[in-house]
């Protein structure tokens, strides 16, 4: 391990992804999305450890990994924030899969499908558009509820500037986003490898 990183996530394609995985000593897929988002489809082989558990372990993942190790999300925005927590505990070899879980299956990379639920992401827009439209609808008959309107705004201006989201978080936290493992209460981090060579 080398000092933390503090340009821009090293991203990676499906085809050097795939290349990698033929090695799967040489490579560790850690999937940073919500338990329900994974049991959705994730990446064949790939471990599921959300953001927040992510950040809360990063100290014990690099002590357990020391060999490239590549970040998903849906996007590559979460993927993008877990390398940057891994990598200001000394983490290097770290890199973000371009396009995301959808672009790897797109692309041909195998992967895992189990029910299908919307994206976090996709929830996210769905929320607060709801909201949005709701503050406009209600403001005729009550004038100052149009705040509503104008708080998501702002809150979704804060997110962006800032790269987190409040509202996902909190999403993340229903019932309807959490999979068998997040009700166990159990980490994963015994469950990825020990690595004791760096390739």
């Amino acid at each position: 391990m080398t000092s933390p990183n503090t340009h821009l996530p090293d991203t990676v394609d499906t085809e050097t992804v795939l290349g990698w995985m033929a090695d799967p000593d040489a490579v560790t897929v850690i999937d940073v999305r919500s338990p329900a988002e994974f049991d959705t489809v994730h990446i064949t082989g790939s471990y599921n450890m959300p953001l927040d558990l992510l950040a809360e372990h990063a100290p014990q993942l690099a002590t357990r990994l020391d060999h490239k190790v590549v970040l998903v999300c849906q996007s590559g925005v979460r993927a993008g924030q877990a390398r940057q927590r891994l990598a200001a505990v000394g983490m290097d070899n770290l890199h973000v899969l371009d396009k995301g879980v959808p672009g790897f299956a797109a692309a041909g990379g195998p992967v895992v499908r189990g029910r299908a639920r919307w994206a976090l992401e996709r929830q996210v827009r769905f929320v607060a558009g709801s909201l949005v439209v709701a503050g406009v609808v209600a403001s005729r008959w009550a004038p100052k509820l149009v705040a509503v309107a104008g708080g998501i705004g702002a809150g979704l201006t804060i997110s962006a500037l800032t790269d987190t989201c409040t509202m996902g978080r909190v999403l993340s936290a229903l019932p309807y986003n959490r999979g068998p493992r997040a009700k166990s209460g159990q980490t994963l981090v015994d469950e990825l490898p020990i690595s004791v060579s760096s390739s």
